[in-house]
């Protein structure tokens, strides 16, 4: 078989890329190769067990790459040879490319606790079939112990005590969300998460898991041993870069590195998504960015850049905007946040606020937002912010996000001009991002 452009991962970032390709190349033939039947969305993971109590619920439909005759191979590559530009897979047939994509996501980061191969103890895997054998686990339990207090940990567990499960959530640093959220918010957090009923345990280790065959409790390194039916390491992920390597490209620990156009070391291979190294907006340091929201970003500027560099599709660097909820408390962060600064020696200053998201505030479904945003002492660029309140702050953060991006400073921000409605924002006299910016903005200009 012979393709233009072969990708290789069905996830969101090899869509995004092959539809993009299409679309910018539409004389190229496009080929998708995937290891599974039909693709999950990473995202809606944690909610197949207690919301959608489905896998199938959570697939991404076909549709749209048919339609644009994009072609689909369900099989595995096993081998690349980039110097014939041959991708061999491990049903026997070879595929001839012109331009290669490598969208190979990332695997599950197994921690060396004893234990870990008993039945009912899960990695988070985007596989449905180990989706599969994780709900029909889960829906005969009643007791679920989860290990890790990362985004995907925190949304099991708070879609699993919604839906009646005895949950506990441990995590070996001090706050769950804490990569991403500056203490204050991470508390907030973890007050919701015991209003649902959520056992936490933070600060602490597990030593190991206990059962014969099949789990039956996890032991603390204080020595709590906490019993369990079902045990979900959601532990983090590590870039796939298994084909990558042995092709020869250039890998670091954070992934395949690339330029900012998503060049690999070879000129005619590119790298998207999870397996794709990351360096931060701010630092330009590598950095572990895990998002279906970075990886389409990437995935459209390489499938736009495939065959001629198109300028102002770049990747100038990851910001990091991320959105979660627990129970009916969302909170979002972008860019930096303030103990991230600190560390890397920004100078810096914090606005803060506190504003209902309705106006009037009696207005049923209202919530108060919390704000914080952090801006460098000298020309008041952004460098980050956090929200916590209603879910009104899903797109208030990515607000944020686009004003990192475009390097605003207070002052301009402070200057745009918005819309409002009642029921779906703050009041126009003071929004909460607002307010916080001109809470900074007197720190900056004390004068």
């Amino acid at each position: 078989m012979k393709t233009d452009v072969l990708v290789i991962g069905g996830g969101p970032s090899g869509i995004v890329t092959a539809l993009t390709a299409k679309q910018r190349y539409p004389g190229k033939e496009v080929t998708i190769v995937r290891r599974e039947g039909y693709v999950v969305v990473p995202c809606g993971i944690p909610y197949i067990f207690g919301t959608l109590k489905s896998v199938e619920k959570d697939r991404i439909s076909d549709e749209g790459l048919k339609k644009k005759g994009v072609n689909i191979v369900v099989d595995e590559v096993i081998d690349l040879n980039l110097k014939s530009k041959k991708a061999r897979l491990r049903g026997g047939e070879e595929i001839l490319f012109d331009k290669l994509v490598l969208a190979t996501g990332s695997k599950p980061s197994i921690p060396p606790i004893k234990g870990v191969e008993l039945r009912n103890v899960f990695p988070v895997r985007k596989d449905p079939e180990h989706l599969k054998a994780m709900l029909e686990a889960i829906q005969g339990s009643e007791r679920v112990t989860i290990i890790g207090g990362g985004f995907i940990g925190v949304e099991f567990a708070d879609d699993l005590a919604s839906a009646g499960y005895k949950v506990t959530l441990i995590e070996l640093l001090p706050h769950i969300l804490a990569l991403s959220f500056d203490d204050e918010f991470c508390e907030l957090a973890e007050a919701k998460l015991r209003e649902l009923g959520v056992e936490l345990r933070t600060g602490t280790k597990v030593v190991r898991i206990e059962g014969k065959e099949e789990v039956e409790a996890v032991v603390l390194e204080n020595g709590e041993r906490i019993k369990s039916d079902v045990v979900i390491l959601a532990t983090g992920a590590k870039p796939n870069t298994e084909l990558a390597e042995k092709a020869g490209l250039r890998v670091s620990r954070y992934g395949v590195e690339v330029d900012e156009y998503l060049r690999t070391s070879h000129p005619d291979v590119f790298a998207v998504g999870d397996c794709a190294e990351k360096r931060d907006f701010f630092t330009r340091k590598p950095k572990s960015v895990m998002l279906a929201s970075v990886a389409t970003a990437e995935a459209r500027i390489a499938g736009a850049n495939l065959y001629k560099i198109t300028s102002f599709r770049q990747m100038r660097g990851t910001v990091g905007i991320f959105a979660t909820k627990v129970g009916d408390l969302a909170l979002g962060a972008a860019g930096l946040i303030e103990r991230v600064a600190k560390r890397e020696g920004f100078d810096y200053v914090v606005g803060t606020s506190k504003v209902l998201d309705k106006h009037p505030g009696a207005l049923p479904g209202a919530h108060e937002v919390r704000a914080k945003l952090i801006f460098t002492r000298h020309g008041g660029f952004f460098l980050g912010g956090q929200l916590a309140g209603g879910f009104t702050i899903g797109e208030m953060i990515n607000l944020i996000g686009f004003a990192i991006e475009a390097g605003f400073t207070a002052a301009q921000y402070m200057n745009l001009q918005i819309g409002t409605h009642p029921f779906l924002t703050p009041p126009p006299t003071a929004p909460a991002t607002l307010k916080a910016t001109e809470d900074a903005l007197r720190k900056i200009y004390p004068d």
